[in-house]
């Protein structure tokens, strides 16, 4: 199996200039940094990390029932009346 040497990688980044054109390759090369980025991350647990230090400081407090929801509860609880 060939390796890729210098020559191949230069002409790899020449058809994608032509391909994408000199405007849009730092946005191509930013976003696949980023991406690269966010894989390593989470391959290694930074993400995670990161996550749990934000949800502990920015926790909602809980949402309390509504009435629907308690009336739905009540008529689930309720034994349906079998003959009257």
């Amino acid at each position: 199996m060939p390796n890729i040497g210098p020559v191949e990688i230069i002409i790899v980044l020449v058809i994608v200039l032509l391909i994408f054109g000199p405007k849009r390759l730092p946005d191509l090369g930013r976003s696949l940094g980023r991406g690269m980025r966010e894989f390593k991350d989470s391959v290694t647990g930074k993400d995670d990390d990161k996550r749990l230090e934000e949800g502990t400081a920015e926790q909602a407090p809980p949402v309390a029932a509504t009435t629907a929801d308690e009336e739905a509860r009540a008529r689930a609880a309720k034994p349906a009346d079998a003959g009257s």
